[in-house]
């Protein structure tokens, strides 16, 4: 086989040699890549170092408020409300009307027993005035009964002497037996007298005694009270406030301000003592329960400032907050069913903590928020 042409080799072997770079173009063009990729990452170290250690970011982060549940505290059908869903309020604006009728008739019964209770007091203070005469007229009785014992006394002794004297003569005959007879009848006759005289005495002082123990009873029921501080006075005056207070709660009156929500209620409708009816939001105190990672909260401490947005408003509106603090557990600790991982498939899950961020009250107001909105927060923990 004959020789290629000399020229055809050369051709040849400059178009391998166009066709494959050069190793020194290679070389150069991997340094420049691997000169950008750690430019980046001292650039990145960097910027971590001195800006991005110092803040801890979540988008998980929702907007809360300590809500006031509105509930009735008496039962009853609701006549009026003043209130509707999304409508503001002011504290002590009414919400709610009740129908009165009940209350009003229970305190109109209320204050006729207290009446009553006075004027009892009154007729047991008079009755000691009653009953100290009635002692002492029992003991007058006891100083008569003892006067006629005494003259019975001596009517039954001289009836005795009488007796005694014909008894003896009478055997000689000096006395007939009708004046016998006679004597011993009125001796007889003293005797009983005498006896009914002891009983007078033994009754009237026993009345005396009754009517004493009656005084001091009497006496015992009043004794260092007045109409105003007697028990059952007392006792009557608490149903009167009770029955009052159970009348003004017919009222219901927002607790504080806010704007109403959750209205579950109508007119026309009864409630029972208890049940829940709306809820008043207050906007203008709202706060950001910020869900972050446990690894995020190293630095965290109560005080750090914290920059939010809202998805609502956008990154053009931000507001400034402080931490208040952490809550006592993690969001699945508090689960309805909290997890168990004492299993042998376990895996582990990055657990995330609440921590409470308080708002600027002026940015609030100048920009509302409402319950259960998402946040962005972010805190510095660089502590400047």
């Amino acid at each position: 086989m004959a020789d290629a042409d000399p020229a055809d080799r050369s051709f040849a072997d400059a178009k391998a040699a166009a066709d494959t770079p050069a190793p020194s173009k290679r070389k150069k063009l991997l340094a420049g890549i691997a000169a950008v990729v750690l430019l980046g990452g001292a650039g990145y170290g960097g910027w971590y170092a001195l800006v991005g250690s110092n803040y801890v970011e979540t988008d998980n982060a929702y907007v809360g408020a300590e809500t006031a549940q509105i509930t009735p505290m008496v039962a009853g059908q609701v006549i009026a409300i003043g209130a509707s869903e999304t409508q503001g309020v002011k504290r002590g604006d009414v919400l709610v009307r009740l129908d009165d009728s009940d209350a009003r008739i229970a305190l109109a019964s209320a204050q006729a027993d207290l009446a009553k209770a006075r004027r009892e007091f009154g007729q047991t203070s008079a009755t000691s005035g009653a009953l100290s005469a009635q002692v002492q007229a029992k003991g007058a009785e006891v100083t008569s009964a003892r006067a006629q014992l005494a003259s019975a006394q001596a009517s039954f002794d001289k009836a005795q002497v009488d007796f005694n004297r014909r008894q003896k003569l009478a055997p000689n005959g000096a006395v007939s037996g009708d004046e016998l007879t006679q004597a011993t009848n009125a001796l007889a006759a003293a005797r009983a007298e005498l006896e009914q005289a002891r009983a007078a005495v033994a009754e009237a002082a026993s009345q005396r005694v009754a009517a004493a123990g009656n005084l001091a009873a009497n006496q015992a029921l009043i004794q260092g009270a007045t109409s105003n501080t007697a028990p059952d006075v007392l006792a009557a005056e608490a149903r009167v406030r009770q029955a009052q207070l159970d009348l003004d709660r017919t009222v219901i009156r927002a607790p504080i301000d806010g704007v109403v929500a959750n209205r579950t209620i109508q007119v026309g409708q009864r409630v029972a003592a208890g049940t829940t009816m709306m809820r008043i939001v207050p906007v203008n105190s709202a706060y950001v329960d910020a869900n972050f990672k446990e690894g995020q909260l190293t630095k965290v401490k109560p005080g750090q400032p914290v920059k939010l947005t809202s998805d609502l408003y956008g990154d053009d509106v931000e507001y400034h907050g402080r931490v208040v603090g952490f809550s006592g557990g993690t969001g699945s600790a508090f689960a309805l069913i909290p997890a168990q991982n004492a299993t042998g498939n376990w895996i582990k899950v990055v657990q995330r903590l609440p921590v409470r961020v308080a708002l600027d009250p002026k940015e609030l107001a100048a920009h509302p928020l409402r319950v259960g909105l998402s946040m962005t927060a972010e805190v510095d923990v660089s502590g400047r």
